[in-house]
């Protein structure tokens, strides 16, 4: 690993062990907590955040669709759309955090069907419904999971996808052929972010499933950097609004 690439990790790294700030909005934390280590971002979390480039592979907003990312940060997701990005009649970026929204603006750049817009995951809505909406590692940072799962609905048209992938635990006894964690996992990981202000359960991941006809479910576990041998769990769901 060059010399750039190990201080940018000492800096994400030193930014984690230092952990969220517990005062002020959520905007202001996020902008407290990625202010020093957003340009450092994508290429520290490329080896954490697994499962994107799956989420958009099954998700395949059709020529002609509008999709709307909540929570997209740097917007390093739009890569994983490859060729199909220009074809796409718009795509939002939405997210509270300055440090990252600049990063956002500047993949943005010359791509005149991408609109980066600061709001509220929460309370943001298009001026037309959307094909397309999901959540990339986004709905375990905000604080009203619910509330932006519900506006995410709210802003689809019927028939539209959407999509989340995101860490979780299993809750101790899951039905059908969930994934189960044992009482180690689920006692560990949840602790270990919530210092960084990410909370992990498995809430989110049901409410998915109640509001949205499931098209696609994995539940799987990623490596993690720095921490030879441990896995955590993530999810990759890609649903469907009813009617």
């Amino acid at each position: 690993m060059k010399a750039a690439a190990i201080a940018g990790d000492l800096r994400v790294l030193g930014q984690l062990l230092r952990g969220a700030a517990r005062t002020g909005s959520e905007a202001e934390r996020m902008a407290h907590f990625y202010a020093g280590q957003a340009g450092d971002y994508d290429r520290f979390r490329e080896r954490l955040l697994h499962g994107r480039a799956e989420l958009v592979r099954h998700l395949a907003p059709p020529a002609g669709s509008r999709v709307v990312e909540l929570g997209a940060g740097t917007g390093r997701n739009l890569d994983f759309f490859g060729d199909r990005l220009g074809r796409l009649r718009s795509v939002t970026l939405v997210d509270l955090c300055p440090p990252l929204l600049a990063v956002a603006r500047e993949r943005a750049a010359g791509r005149p069907n991408v609109q980066v817009v600061e709001a509220d995951a929460t309370r943001f809505r298009p001026e037309l419904p959307a094909d397309c909406v999901y959540f990339a590692y986004a709905l375990s940072m905000i604080g009203d999971w619910r509330a932006a799962i519900d506006n995410a609905h709210a802003m689809l048209r019927p028939g539209g996808m959407v999509g989340s992938v995101d860490f979780f635990v299993s809750s101790p006894a899951p039905g059908g052929n969930r994934a189960r964690h044992g009482w180690p996992t689920r006692a560990f990981w949840p602790r270990w972010f919530a210092h960084d202000g990410v909370q992990l359960s498995p809430a989110p991941l049901d409410y998915l499933l109640s509001r949205f006809e499931i098209v696609r479910l994995r539940e799987r576990r990623g490596r993690v950097p720095y921490l030879p041998g441990l896995t955590v769990p993530y999810y990759v769901f890609a649903g469907r609004k009813r009617g």
